[in-house]
């Protein structure tokens, strides 16, 4: 793939969330091969399990925890530093909507009327435009949460895969 249609993709708000959808079923996918090898591992290991069935066990839980763990530290930082600069973005924003409103209800002529008005356009599109960037904060917030689980899920089938196979 070029480096401009990735680009284009990462730019794309929507190729954004087709992006993390295609992750998400990549994660599924695994999990539900890495679901069923170690339910078969646990099914057939019975009652007296191996050291090797044991380290398997003990590795499924600590993995989870540790992905769970990342993945809510990973989005707790995106959502702080994305929040931070939107958020003070949008209060800026309101200020000079909200200055260009009363300039606008204070003009005495109709060509400061419409200098005023034109600023408040201009103050409203600015608004809009930051708004429209929530979806954008959000989709970032979901992949970054999804990149240690995806990791571990991923990782793991092809793991579990390669040991079924030899």
């Amino acid at each position: 793939m070029s480096s401009f249609s990735t680009t284009a993709r990462v730019a794309s708000p929507l190729m954004q969330w087709v992006d993390l959808a295609l992750k998400t079923h990549e994660t599924l996918l695994s999990s539900g091969t890495v679901i069923r090898m170690r339910t078969e591992r646990i099914a057939k290991a019975g009652l007296t399990p191996s050291a090797a069935d044991l380290a398997e066990f003990h590795l499924m839980g600590h993995e989870k925890l540790a992905a769970a763990s990342e993945s809510g530290l990973a989005m707790a930082r995106q959502w702080h530093s994305s929040q931070a600069s939107l958020a003070q973005r949008a209060w800026q924003q309101w200020l000079q909507g909200a200055t260009a409103l009363f300039s606008l209800a204070g003009s005495f002529t109709p060509a400061q009327a419409a200098t005023h008005g034109d600023a408040l356009v201009q103050a409203t599109a600015r608004g809009a435009s930051t708004a429209g960037q929530l979806t954008g904060v959000a989709v970032r917030i979901a992949r970054e949460g999804l990149k240690p689980i995806h990791a571990a899920a991923t990782s793991n089938a092809r793991r579990l895969l390669a040991e079924l196979q030899a």
